[in-house]
């Protein structure tokens, strides 16, 4: 059995958005979205800042989808759209989404985007991976942990292009993986606990 999942160093991050724009570029991922927001703590603007100049600060916190083994954007799909695949990544059947948005209701990430028009594209036409599904207006989409690379053995595209390798990715159930042993290590956490999601996505500092 694999469960993908990932830990996330966030004293390495430096909040350059590479894992957002590379996410973007690998998953065609339209103008006015991204699948990857880097947060800054206390902020709620895009490389805002806490406190007052020049005494600033910069706490960067990446969020995605968080791949949860306890998906409340699962439980409330009226269409099972949404499921849990083989691997243990979140993913979303767009033939079945109809686009009632239960699951963003439901998601305490605010982790996934709407295609509310047709989606626009910069140039005009699909940059991404070719074996990416194209989404269609009206329904929801994500972070899928790069399906198609992933399914390959290769890493999801934020991981490959961290400059500062920040993020860690690999099978949480294989207690001599790379990201098992540092979620061990280092004491990794998961957002928002209470909710009792059980994120695959974890976060050390």
């Amino acid at each position: 059995m694999t469960r993908f999942g990932m830990v996330i160093d966030r004293h390495r991050c430096v909040g350059c958005h590479t894992c957002a724009n590379a996410c973007k570029m690998q998953n065609n991922v339209p103008m006015g979205m991204l699948w990857n927001r880097i947060l800054v703590d206390g902020s709620d603007v895009l490389d805002g800042a806490v406190g007052t100049y020049p005494n600033l600060i910069r706490d960067y916190t990446p969020v995605a989808c968080q791949h949860c083994e306890n998906p409340a954007c699962q439980r409330v799909c009226p269409t099972g759209a949404t499921y849990k695949d083989d691997k243990g990544r979140v993913e979303i059947d767009y033939d079945k989404c109809i686009g009632c948005r239960m699951c963003m209701a439901a998601c305490p990430y605010n982790a996934r985007s709407f295609n509310w028009e047709e989606p626009k594209r910069d140039p005009a036409f699909d940059y991404g991976d070719a074996r990416v599904p194209v989404r269609p207006k009206g329904v929801a989409e994500k972070c899928t942990l790069c399906k198609e690379r992933t399914d390959d053995g290769s890493e999801p595209m934020c991981v490959k292009c961290c400059p500062t390798r920040a993020r860690t990715f690999g099978d949480l159930d294989d207690p001599n993986s790379e990201v098992s042993r540092r979620i061990k290590e280092k004491s990794a956490y998961v957002l928002l606990p209470e909710q009792g999601t059980k994120p695959q996505i974890r976060y050390y500092n």
